[in-house]
């Protein structure tokens, strides 16, 4: 793993996120804004569920692309359209979450918006991630 999880003692135990990541020496990578948006460049999925999978998805093509895997995302910038929705979905999200990028909780964020580029979209997802030096060559 490039990176080290870091939990403050003295702040609540992060769950499904981190606090801090410290990233070794190697590839940095930002990965641009994902949503829904499947080959045909059309935003897929009638709920919030949907939309987080296929968006997870993106990231993890676009990351696999640059040679990294998701254990090397280190940031984790999550935009929605409707935050009580996202609340109200956890369980389900989480195991969408799992499914794509394992147990690994990068420094997250997640932030309520008004609406994003393509008004179907309910969810984009922005990504850093610090690929190993030894799986960089």
């Amino acid at each position: 793993m490039a990176h080290e999880i870091i939990t403050a003692p003295e702040l609540a135990e992060p769950v499904g996120y981190a606090h801090a990541v410290a990233a070794a020496p190697g590839r940095l990578v930002h990965l641009g804004g994902q949503t829904a948006l499947n080959a045909d460049g059309e935003i897929v999925g009638e709920g919030l569920v949907e939309q987080l999978d296929q968006a997870a998805g993106n990231v993890v093509a676009a990351l696999r692309a640059a040679g990294g895997v998701p254990e090397d995302i280190v940031s984790m910038q999550l935009f929605v359209t409707d935050v009580p929705a996202y609340r109200a979905q956890l369980p389900a999200l989480g195991r969408v979450w799992r499914r794509h990028f394992g147990h690994n909780y990068p420094a997250s964020g997640l932030f309520g918006v008004t609406r994003l580029f393509d008004d179907a979209a309910m969810i984009e997802l922005m990504a850093v991630a610090v690929i190993a030096q030894e799986r960089d060559a």
